[in-house]
């Protein structure tokens, strides 16, 4: 099956603006890259996975553009999304004399694009930086939207800034060398806009899923284009997560405990949020919101990505109150109360606190014994 046409979604954030091309055949193109802005160098960030499969071959593309082209590698997996890698990034800009015209290209996952972009935001006060995601789950969520982070060992992605990048270049090629594994966790942030938002996109996800499954370029084409809008539809309203943008966290609140409680790395982050939002989808159900055949169709859905669908425990006693010591440090939490994005009927969510005995319960059922 051939590529499909070049597809592209805006974002609308006034003199902030930006475009996500997506397509095949684009990261290692020079005209992908035509219209940014002039500079000495370039900074290409990446990771010792992504970085021998495509550096040399972005390095190429840019060239043409800049007189100095650097490349640095950090070590792969959220274990690394760190103040220790970060530095590896503020190391090489300064030992090459990267000036603030300088542009960083984000080369590789969400990892990798939290942390160039907060490298980005700080290095002499921001310079511009492009992402170019090569996991599902980059191009559908983390690169769109300008979050950026590094971990703490008390939470997920507390450091960080907001920070949009220049451009988001989504080339679907580089799906076909993804793991089966990290394919599955991207599909967690494609599922996830259906039940916020788009209730006929979960239908034509739960009707396409073997096509997108073996990775069919038009399938594929399909779920990061109408990702990538409603994203952009959601972002262009509330920049900064004042208040709508928290939707876009439906399964995160469980799902980040569940990372941090683990470990970072033992779960990828699109596993814990699968997992998280069959925890979410629970709750919404005892808080009267959904019925249980809605709770069912997610979780078969969930199930069928390839995710997991029943929670670890963190802990042999006590489990859900790990849970919850975990939970109360989400950034949503407001003065110790946690609030939990909630399916307020099919293709809408809210933002609420629930009674801990209640989470406890949701925890209990949905934890492996």
């Amino acid at each position: 099956m051939n590529s499909p046409d070049l597809q592209t979604v805006a974002i609308d954030l006034a003199d902030r603006s930006y475009s996500i091309a997506i397509r095949g055949s684009l990261f290692d193109n020079p005209l992908s890259y035509v219209e940014l802005p002039g500079a000495h160098s370039a900074l290409i960030v990446t990771n010792a996975v992504v970085g021998p499969l495509y550096a040399e071959r972005l390095q190429k593309a840019l060239a043409p553009r800049y007189a100095q082209v650097v490349t640095v590698v950090l070590p792969d997996g959220e274990t690394f999304k760190t103040w220790e890698s970060l530095n590896l990034i503020f190391d090489a800009l300064l030992s090459h004399g990267c000036d603030r015209k300088t542009v960083l290209f984000a080369l590789g996952g969400g990892v990798v694009g939290d942390m160039t972009g907060f490298a980005a935001a700080s290095y002499m006060r921001g310079v511009p930086f492009v992402q170019v995601p090569t996991t599902l789950l980059a191009q559908v969520d983390s690169s769109v939207g300008g979050k950026t982070a590094i971990n703490h060992p008390l939470g997920k992605n507390m450091i960080g800034a907001f920070y949009q990048p220049l451009k988001v270049i989504c080339d679907l090629d580089t799906l076909k060398t993804l793991p089966q594994r990290e394919l599955s966790a991207g599909l967690a942030e494609v599922i996830k806009y259906g039940p916020i938002a788009d209730m006929d996109f979960l239908a034509w996800i739960e009707a396409h899923m073997d096509a997108i499954l073996a990775r069919e370029p038009a399938a594929l084409a399909h779920i990061v284009r109408r990702s990538c809008e409603i994203k952009a539809w959601v972002v262009g309203q509330d920049e900064r997560e004042s208040g709508l943008r928290a939707i876009l966290n439906f399964g995160h609140t469980f799902g980040h405990a569940i990372e941090a409680g683990l470990g970072y790395g033992q779960w990828l982050h699109g596993e814990a949020v699968g997992c998280g939002m069959v925890m979410a989808a629970q709750l919404s159900l005892r808080l009267g919101l959904v019925d249980v055949f809605f709770v069912n169709r997610l979780t078969h859905l969930i199930q069928q990505a390839g995710l997991p669908v029943k929670g670890p425990r963190l802990r042999p006693q006590d489990n859900a109150g790990r849970y919850l010591e975990l939970m109360r440090l989400d950034k949503k939490s407001e003065a110790g109360e946690i609030k939990f994005v909630l399916i307020d009927g099919p293709g809408r969510a809210c933002l609420q606190a629930a009674p801990d005995d209640l989470v406890r319960k949701v925890i209990d059922q949905c934890c492996v014994d």
